[in-house]
């Protein structure tokens, strides 16, 4: 991969961009004054804030480089991550799961296991979402190494620690605050750097009908504009597999594992300074993402029509959207889509890491290694572990570059992490009956389940490769959704067994806790609010809802 043509047209855009992200770490610096204040922005800001922050989260390398390499992989199937594995998960966290973390008053995901089910379990998630966060933290720091790399020719160690330094000052100074308020200006920076790619990609491959064709024909990835074609069980052709793959593993176990119980993306609603901004969160931001796959996706697609051996040697998927940008953007506009990628990056990064110090410092440091201290001291463990943080950050950024497509990372991770907390946060919202310690049970065993089946069992299963030869390239997203049922049903039955024979909690104890067991001290959680129609979390979730459902029949 060559470096990129830039003069100092684009170094400028990129200086004064640089100079807006510290700035606001300075502002925000202003209004920190407890650990509360650094960690969930003492939970006052507005609706459009969190709801642009929340996306913009979501918005890292993850996001940009991780769909464009699955849009170049897999196709227009990649559809699937966002119309049936992300805007379904996002309403029914803003309409069924938000009242229950907001009213609680819970700091963060694991504290909520803490109260539902014991001390066990709460430990066992908070140490597990640590993990993931920086592990996720490292495809973001990488991804944003990868461009700094190619933008300068560093090598990759020194691009790396370079990029971790950005983050960590703006976190550092303004918390959680000053992540949010970077993630609405890096919102908009991102759609400004990714429109003119697709604009003028698009262009060049003579529109949409000359890139079905280049495709097609051209690069030899006749599946490529197929979303549910080809997805029959037992002989699938579709490139993300067969139907209850996409539908059960994508669609319900990772999407809503990911998007209801991730605190990277729930602390964004946590910070909001009421029940219905909280409410509103995930579902202003699920508009956005309906539209972004055109963004995303895209790309790819033409990246692999420009670059037929995409995928092949040293030229990875990864690839996608710096091959364009160098193709296609002149300087100025290259300035401000490198501006765009750079902050993609940070923005993920900083989702990742501002959501470990929260539950570092207040899941396992206040609760398990010093308990009763001044708030300060809260407050200065929070710096101190977001300095930890991006140093972790550093080293498994080396981990996420050892692999072609990011995303086939990162969704492996998502399998083993994210889709057993799902399972035990359904039994312990939803079933009065479940036991602390069959909470605990079945989230380790699904935990351990996905774990053996992304490793031991599922690489050994002919029916995951293509043609059903074990000897060619696994589909490894086919793979991942698989090990997310793996991981949804042993939790599920682990966690019946365990509770069946062990003694849950008293029904008092779970007040505020569980559907259909009110707590009579909270009150109205609306009061004090006059909430207008176009408000209403109901007409949003379910107008997201229909959008998605016009764009999957255009597009099936």
């Amino acid at each position: 991969m060559e470096r990129l043509d830039t003069n100092f047209f684009d170094y400028t855009i990129l200086a004064i961009y640089f100079i807006l992200v510290i700035a606001i770490g300075v502002l925000a610096r202003r209004a920190i004054a407890t650990s509360e204040d650094f960690l969930l922005s003492g939970r006052s800001l507005g609706a459009w804030i969190t709801g642009l922050a929340f996306i913009s989260a979501n918005l890292g390398a993850i996001e940009i480089l991780g769909m464009a390499a699955n849009g170049a992989q897999y196709g227009m199937s990649t559809v699937h991550f966002y119309w049936i594995g992300a805007v379904p998960a996002m309403v029914f966290l803003g309409l069924v799961m938000m009242p229950f973390y907001y009213v609680s008053r819970v700091r963060s995901v694991p504290e909520y296991l803490l109260r539902r089910f014991n001390p066990a379990t709460h430990l066992w998630n908070a140490l597990t979402f640590a993990v993931a966060s920086v592990l996720s933290a490292g495809v973001n720091l990488y991804a944003m190494a990868l461009i700094i790399e190619v933008l300068l020719g560093w090598p990759t160690w020194v691009s790396v620690v370079v990029s971790a330094g950005f983050v960590l000052v703006y976190i550092f100074l303004g918390g959680l605050s000053g992540a949010i308020y970077n993630e609405v200006l890096q919102f908009f920076v991102i759609i400004a750097g990714l429109i003119p790619i697709v604009i003028i990609g698009l262009t060049a491959m003579g529109g949409w009908s000359g890139l079905v064709e280049r495709v097609t024909s051209q690069a030899g990835k006749e599946n490529h504009f197929e979303t549910w074609t080809g997805t029959a069980v037992g002989n699938w052709t579709n490139p993300l597999g067969d139907w209850i793959g996409i539908v059960m593993g994508l669609g319900f176990v990772l999407s809503f594992g990911y998007w209801t119980t991730n605190f990277a993306e729930v602390q964004r609603a946590l910070s909001a300074k009421n029940l219905s901004a909280a409410e509103r969160t995930p579902l202003i931001g699920a508009f956005p993402k309906i539209f972004i796959p055109f963004l995303t996706i895209v790309p790819g697609l033409i990246a692999v029509a420009l670059v037929p051996n995409l995928g092949q040697g040293d030229l990875q998927y990864n690839y996608a959207i710096p091959i364009l940008m160098n193709e296609y953007l002149p300087n100025g506009t290259l300035g401000i889509a490198l501006a765009g990628l750079l902050a993609a990056f940070m923005a993920g990064m900083a989702a990742n890491v501002s959501s470990f110090n929260t539950v570092f410092t207040y899941d396992i440091w206040q609760d398990y290694v010093r308990k009763h201290r001044p708030d300060t001291y809260y407050l200065n463990v929070g710096r101190v572990v977001t300095v930890g943080g991006v140093l972790i950050g550093i080293g498994t950024a080396f981990i996420a570059a050892g692999f072609s497509n990011i995303m086939v990372y990162i969704q492996s991770l998502f399998s083993f992490f994210n889709a057993p907390v799902f399972a035990t946060f359904l039994f312990a919202m939803f079933w009065k009956r479940t036991t602390p310690w069959g909470g605990f049970a079945g989230l380790v065993a699904g935990f351990f389940g996905a774990l053996s089946f992304q490793y031991l069992i599922g690489p050994n299963i002919a029916y995951f490769y293509p043609g059903g030869d074990t000897s060619g390239e696994i589909n490894a997203q086919m793979l991942n959704f698989y090990g997310a049922i793996v991981a949804f049903v042993t939790d599920a039955v682990v966690t019946i067994a365990v509770t069946l024979f062990t003694k849950p909690k008293p029904i008092e104890q779970l007040a505020g806790l569980v559907w259909g067991v009110p707590d009579p001290d909270a009150g109205d959680p609306h009061e004090g609010y006059v909430r207008r129609w176009w408000e209403s979390p109901k007409l949003l979730g379910f107008t997201a809802l229909g959008l998605v459902l016009v764009l999957t029949i255009i597009f099936i």
